[in-house]
């Protein structure tokens, strides 16, 4: 909640990176990113990513995730790595599956003092007891025959899960006047922060087929459709944004995105004289359209209407490429030569389409003391016409993949890729890797590459503009005049004027070293990395200071309040360690045992920020990037995280036990005295399995089973006493979850 839509949206991030710079293949191919960009607060702001959620779970035959920068192969966005789902594959059987939870939860949290006659104390603290977040899923897969040599497996997912509230005492008055009777009785636990209301309907569809001369046709196509309802902050009923006509105690506004995904992918595999080709195309798409509710136009007055159709936007890729692989038998070599090499073409467009005037406009309605009420709908303003964008571009690349044994022991491998963009021009980038078996228990790897992500259409064109009413000085005198305050584009007028220009790719050069242990059934992985951002793109502080605002006059352009906007600039230093062992125990009496140990540390260090010179010459200079967004890259995501994992599994009966800790985490203020840290926490997880004649599961479990929150806002860090939470929680803040689940094989 509270994050404008992203709240729907689940993007893959690796190795503390942002969402964005981690690439997310199905099959092998390239998927398509979601529409919606981050603008908030939250982490990974700035972002537009893959989003996971469009995936139904049973759909998925497995998950690989490549933990190492792989731009020499895939070209753009794979900075921190590469996950490859796997989509399942099956010409008979099937399943059908139902489970069934909620969140069964207690947490307590501070309480700010009143300071207005009428408000109850309730003390110090507060403590809860909730039953909410209901989830019920029901899924199935299909598996049919396509004759002697192919197959289509369909899967289908209907999910609906109720909302959950974790808010906290809000001991504002709440109503205008001294001493108004509803004080006393009104909830005051009135936000919506948790998980959101959703509702959404996917289907998948995986399909091969092989013909009598061997070419291997393949393809998957896949649609959903996901209704999301999240909140924004409480409107007391004595807030300047409300309308007490309207709505008498006070109003929860709410952020209704429908989302539209689909995509469709077909491809051949064939042996050319002697090469291995693999061709495809490619079409993805996703749409977000947003209504808003439980709100008002202030700005309208008691006619307002209490929806709005705020618009949205919609982004598509459409991609071919031919790939081709052969070995060759080389003097010298302990192997064949194995050569790699295709093309591949992309276009991307993105759109943003306007909502209902309403949903934007100023109706001039004045507030009792005289000054214009805010325009737009509450909590998001819907789309102006004026920031309606329909871009696109093209990318074409090329790359070549040379690998060999050099001995028996020695794994040497080469990658170059050349890409071309429409929009920003070219990017080269390469890697070496060599893997040496010391023996058959023992092998040491390691790679050095350089890698680059292009800036998203969403960065470069996402806009949206609110009309604010901010004080200024005339004549000596405070007035209220209204302003345009913007997301600009990089080549909008304004943005140029306050130093933006076009953007470039970011650039990284990752370095890793680690080594393989496997004996029996232990195994065990270390792999060490460095990363190296460079241009690293971000979204600039809003600048909205009085010296900007008569800067833009002094340059001509009235009315505008400024404004944020993407730019390049910031420099990372991301270096780690990754640890996974896992032993599978000797057979007992009581069954069989396999253990998982994982282990990450991870930092990351902010090396330099962006200045520009139109800025740096006022006086005093603009915060470009300031404190927050900094400390969010460096301290916003735990620097270590343990997990450790018990498999059981004894004839018909199954159980998993987890447990995951992770490392403090710090929410930044904009001065260092208003910074506070989460501690550390462990979150454990059980589930416990029945089989039936290897047909029918069923399943019992709890997620966090010990209820483990994160630490609350110290008092005079939650200024409304309603969010108690932070959003920068590693495990979120919904308490524990307690399931049920029954899976049919068939």
């Amino acid at each position: 909640a509270l994050t404008d839509g992203t709240d729907s949206v689940r993007p893959a991030a690796l190795r503390g990176l942002a969402p964005d710079q981690t690439l997310v293949l199905v099959n092998g191919k390239r998927r398509h990113s979601a529409a919606l960009v981050n603008v908030n607060g939250s982490i990974g702001r700035g972002s537009s990513a893959v989003d996971l959620n469009t995936i139904p779970s049973l759909a998925v035959g497995g998950v690989e995730v490549l933990r190492d920068g792989a731009s020499a192969l895939y070209g753009s966005d794979a900075i921190a790595g590469v996950v490859n789902v796997r989509l399942r594959e099956a010409n008979t059987g099937g399943a059908v599956q139902a489970s069934y939870g909620w969140r069964e939860t207690e947490y307590t949290v501070p309480v700010i003092a009143p300071t207005a006659a009428g408000v109850p104390d309730p003390g110090s603290t507060v403590t809860r007891e909730r039953s909410d977040g209901h989830v019920l899923t029901v899924a199935g897969w299909k598996g049919y025959s396509l004759g002697a040599d192919g197959f289509l497996t369909v899967t289908g997912e209907y999910k609906d899960q109720n909302n959950t509230e974790r808010a906290g005492y809000d001991s504002r008055q709440q109503y205008p006047g001294s001493f108004p009777e509803g004080e006393a009785i009104i909830n005051r636990f009135n936000g919506w922060t948790g998980e959101p209301e959703l509702e959404q309907l996917s289907f998948f569809a995986n399909g091969g087929y092989t013909l009598a001369n061997g070419v291997e046709l393949y393809g998957w196509g896949s649609f959903q459709d996901r209704e999301t309802v999240s909140a924004g902050f409480f409107r007391r009923a004595n807030d300047a944004r409300n309308v007490i006509e309207i709505y008498p105690n006070g109003f929860l506004p709410k952020i209704n995105p429908t989302t539209t995904d689909y995509s469709a992918l077909g491809g051949a595999r064939f042996n050319w004289a002697g090469w291995d080709v693999d061709a495809s195309l490619g079409y993805g798409s996703n749409k977000m359209e947003f209504q808003i509710i439980d709100t008002l136009n202030a700005s309208i007055g008691p006619s307002s209407k209490t929806s709005f159709d705020a618009g949205g936007f919609e982004g598509s890729q459409l991609v071919a490429n031919v790939g081709l692989v052969k070995g060759f038998a080389m003097d010298g070599l302990a192997s064949d030569l194995n050569v790699a090499w295709g093309v591949e073409a992309r276009q991307e467009t993105y759109e943003i389409f306007a909502g209902e005037p309403d949903s934007y406009r100023n109706g001039g309605v004045l507030l009792p003391n005289g000054n214009p009420a805010q325009s737009g709908s509450q909590v998001f303003p819907g789309f102006q016409p004026q920031s309606e964008r329909d871009e696109d571009r093209t990318a074409v690349g090329a790359y070549l993949d040379l690998e060999a044994n050099v001995t028996d022991k020695l794994l040497v491998s080469g990658a170059v890729r050349g890409e071309s963009y429409s929009d920003f021009g070219e990017a080269l980038t390469g890697k070496l890797a060599a893997r040496y078996d010391v023996n058959d228990s023992f092998a040491v790897r390691g790679s050095i590459q350089n890698g680059f992500r292009a800036p998203s259409l969403q960065q470069q064109y996402f806009t949206t503009t609110s009309t604010n009413f901010i004080t200024v000085i005339e004549n000596g005198e405070s007035v209220l005049r209204a302003f345009d305050v913007t997301t600009f584009t990089v080549d909008d007028p304004i943005a140029i004027a306050l130093g933006a220009t076009p953007l470039d790719a970011e650039k990284s050069v990752n370095y890793a070293l680690g080594f393989v242990f496997r004996t029996g059934a232990f195994n065990l992985t270390v792999d060490g990395y460095r990363i190296d951002v460079e241009d690293r793109i971000v979204l600039s502080e809003n600048l909205t200071a009085q010296n900007v605002q008569d800067y833009l006059v002094d340059q001509g352009f009235i009315g505008s309040g400024g404004g944020r906007f993407f730019l390049n600039g910031v420099e990372t230093e991301t270096q780690g360690v990754d640890i996974i062992a896992n032993y599978t125990f000797p057979e007992t009496d009581f069954g069989t045992f396999r253990g998982t140990l994982g282990a990450n540390f991870n930092k990351t260090e902010v090396t330099k920020i962006p200045d520009v010179p139109q800025l740096d010459a006022l006086s005093p200079a603009p915060v470009l990037f300031g404190r927050v967004n900094i400390l969010t890259l460096e301290e916003g995501a735990p620097k270590d995280k343990f997990t450790g994992q018990i498999d059981w599994n004894s004839g018909p009966f199954a159980a998993t036990l987890r447990a995951i800790r992770y490392g403090e985490v710090l929410v930044p203020g904009s001065v260092a005295a208003s910074d506070y840290t989460l501690s550390p926490k462990t979150v454990i997880d059980l589930e416990a399995r029945y089989t039936w004649n290897e047909k029918l599961t069923v399943s019992v479990g709890a997620d966090n089973i010990l209820d483990e929150y994160p630490d609350a806002a110290p008092q005079g860090f939650n200024s409304s006493g309603n969010t108690p939470f932070s959003t920068y929680s590693p495990f979120g803040y919904s308490g524990r979850f307690v399931y049920t689940k029954a899976t049919l094989n068939f």
